[in-house]
């Protein structure tokens, strides 16, 4: 394990020790956990970017989608428990 050196302001330092505190902590876990929170939500946030670009650009490779009325009819009724079939793609509107 490495260390990493931290410099906090003393209002946040003092912050910081009163959170732990209240959360039954130590400032060294609290500090573990918030910045392990951070590059979870971070690396979450970049797969969906990811994500969106890739769709994104099949969309516009074949100039083929889905109207968003029909997915999310679609969605919902999976939610509900039916078994459908997906909408069809095709061609993009204007």
């Amino acid at each position: 394990m490495s260390t990493t050196t931290v410099r906090l302001p003393d209002d946040l330092k003092k912050r910081l020790a009163d959170i732990a505190e209240q959360a039954g902590m130590t400032s060294h876990a609290l500090i573990l956990q918030a910045i392990s929170d951070r590059v979870d939500a971070d690396e979450a946030r970049n797969r969906l970017l990811n994500e969106a670009d890739r769709r994104y650009a099949a969309i516009a490779k074949t100039g083929q989608t889905v109207p968003w009325s029909e997915m999310r009819r679609y969605l919902e009724r999976r939610v509900a428990g039916e078994n459908i079939d997906a909408p069809a793609a095709r061609p993009l509107a204007d």
